[in-house]
């Protein structure tokens, strides 16, 4: 601490208390390629801003000393780098978040690391920032990464950004080094509509133009690192915009309060104002803004509150508070830029679940209709997404759901992509815009219905699932069993694999990304046969849980039976009746299940088959002594 803050804290400190808490909040992160020294910079800064306490000071010089890369003297990348791992690497792996404060407002920093396969790290810490610090080595110049981080960064939403010429010092000071980094930069910076740019010559090893004017750049005239933090201008622009609150809990602890608590994260809102409920589109007015230190006549961006309105609606968590003349919108299938996040590709048509503020919901995603290539903006075409790939798709949810452009709030914008049955986030997105071709259709209502069409057929409608390895004997008992039925006078259909795919889905492949296509097709069509009140028998491989669960669920409760036909891979290779796996040891074939293609085994399927000890008959009256427990047949 300066010794004016020290006398100052001595004379009145609830007066400086006060002083802080006004204080304004700046969120920004760094960003940039590996080695380009983000967490020194920061380290730096928290040094040259006398915001080090003591002890952290001499753990600092010990560490320095024993680990760090200066030769003993201070690595002020050890202040923000706290992973073992990156401690020994010498890298950034996860986001590191610090606090600071200075006389003229607060920080939040995230140091994001610099590698491509921790890009999903740093979409995470950009996703609050109002301002991105992009370092660029003035030895290197304007790398791949430098490009991917401030497309990411446009994507995102962030329109402020400081480029760091870092490391300046190793280049002897150029100014003409600088100055061709500056225009590279700014070139492709308005390709992506970047265009609140500073940038600042530093050496955060040095601590040249980081708080204080570097003699060592004297061609250079404009602000300081924390200078130029300290005074830029980011508040104001979410207080002018609609008011939005997601509402986060309903409050009701006696009969006599009922309060909505969330986080406004758009415009203001004050007692009295009119109100709408999303997606209900009920209408009220503000009665109580209510908070932990009392009642307050006027709430804003950012805050946490209770708001009691004066009508009783039913609203619930993940409904939305918003301005009734500038309402949001409501809809259930969206255009969507998608960052994504994970090892395993994204697959389209794969249900997955969506998390947009508090509200989760089932989503697929489209097969991309483009990616983009980060270096020159490209567009591409694309049948999936990988790791770190960003691209544009069709979004459809199970239910409508409120939000904004995220370009006009990313609080309501902004969601995740989440694996059903890991709960891993798996990709990240930006709704663009509504799809209004729900819009033109609606689903229209019959008079004769599956009810109706099952007591004409005798019997309830049904599907039987069967799944398995290619020559564990699916074709065989599925054709047996229909032979059964048919035979006690129910009306069935069978759909193989192989004959669908000659007509249905010739156009598809056996990629992982086809192999769900091909499953969703199905299950749409098995469940219309059963609205036909047929008892549909459905004789495919589909390898992936997730498929086979979206088929399940299209169905109502009893209607489902999932038949796991088992046999080893040993055994279906040495059946093997279509030739498949001599194709495969030939290197003729490739993504076969079981071999190069995974197989996700069922876990709680209503019959297994034995097929190495159950012969094909015994296993057909398996399955339809199985209908007769579930009802479907008299």
């Amino acid at each position: 601490m300066t010794l004016a803050r020290d006398e100052r804290i001595a004379s009145d400190i609830g007066a400086y208390l006060d002083a802080r808490e006004r204080t304004s909040l700046l969120r920004f992160i760094t960003c940039g390629s590996v080695d380009d020294g983000k967490s020194t910079l920061i380290g730096r800064l928290l040094y040259e801003s006398q915001l080090v306490f003591e002890d952290h000071l001499a753990a600092l010089e010990a560490d320095s000393k024993r680990i760090g890369t200066q030769g003993g003297d201070l690595d002020f990348a050890l202040l923000v780098d706290g992973l073992a791992a990156e401690r020994e690497q010498g890298i950034t792996i996860d986001v590191a978040h610090r606090f600071f404060t200075t006389e003229k407002r607060k920080f939040i920093v995230a140091d994001t690391p610099g590698h491509e396969q921790y890009t999903r790290n740093m979409v995470t810490g950009a996703s609050t920032a109002d301002l991105a610090v992009i370092l660029v080595d003035a030895r290197k110049g304007v790398l791949t990464q430098t490009r991917r981080h401030s497309y990411l960064v446009s994507l995102l939403g962030i329109r402020k950004v400081v480029v760091a010429v870092n490391k300046l010092d190793l280049v002897g000071y150029s100014e003409d080094v600088f100055k061709r980094i500056e225009s590279e930069y700014r070139a492709f910076a308005a390709e992506i509509r970047l265009t609140d740019i500073v940038c600042i010559p530093v050496s955060a090893l040095r601590g040249d133009n980081i708080v204080a004017a570097s003699s060592e750049t004297p061609w250079y005239r404009g602000p300081t690192l924390l200078g130029h933090l300290e005074a830029v201008e980011v508040e104001g622009e979410a207080r002018d915009r609609p008011f939005r609150m997601p509402v986060q809990w309903v409050n009701r602890p006696d009969h006599d309060f009922r309060g909505y608590c969330g986080t406004i994260v758009g415009g203001t809102v004050r007692t009295g104002q009119p109100v709408q409920v999303l997606p209900s589109g009920h209408h009220s007015r503000i009665a109580r803004i209510t908070t932990y230190d009392g009642d307050l006549d006027e709430a804003v961006v950012d805050q946490s509150v209770t708001l009691v309105l004066e009508d009783e609606l039913d609203v619930s968590r993940g409904d939305v508070l918003c301005d009734v003349d500038r309402a949001s919108q409501v809809a259930d299938q969206f255009e969507a830029r998608v960052i994504w996040m994970h090892e395993r590709e994204m697959l389209p048509g794969r249900p997955y679940l969506m998390k947009i503020g508090p509200m989760t919901v089932g989503a697929t995603l489209s097969r991309p209709k483009y990616k983009v290539n980060v270096n020159t903006l490209e567009h591409l075409a694309a049948t999936t997404l990988e790791l770190n790939e960003i691209g544009v798709c069709s979004l459809r949810l199970d239910q409508a759901v409120p939000f904004d452009p995220y370009d006009e709030n990313r609080d309501m914008g902004g969601f995740i992509i989440i694996d059903r049955f890991t709960n891993a986030t798996l990709g990240a997105g930006l709704l663009n815009f509504a799809l209004r071709r729900a819009d033109s259709v609606q689903r229209q209502s019959m008079d004769v219905d599956k009810g109706a069409r099952a007591v004409l057929n005798g019997h309830r409608p049904c599907a039987i699932w069967f799944t398995g390895l290619s020559g564990a004997g699916k074709s065989t008992i599925s054709n047996l069993v229909e032979k059964r039925l048919h035979a006690l006078g129910a009306h069935t259909y069978l759909l193989d694999g192989d004959n669908v795919r000659l007509g249905l889905n010739s156009d598809l492949g056996f990629t992982a990304a086809d192999r769900v296509e091909n499953i969703r097709r199905v299950a749409e069509v098995t469940k219309l046969m059963v609205d036909a009140g047929l008892i549909v028998l459905v004789s495919f491989i589909s390898p992936f849980a997730a498929e086979r669960r979206f088929a399940r669920e299209l169905l109502e409760v009893g209607e489902f039976c999932e038949v796991f036909v088992d046999a080893p891979l040993d055994v279906v290779e040495a059946r093997d009746p279509k030739g498949l796996y001599r194709k495969r040891r030939r290197g003729e074939l490739v993504n076969l299940t079981g071999v190069d293609s995974p197989y996700e085994v069922p876990e709680h399927p209503e019959i297994r088959i034995d097929t190495v000890n159950v012969d094909p008959s015994v296993a057909a009256e398996m399955v339809v002594d199985q209908l007769r427990v579930m009802d479907v047949l008299p």
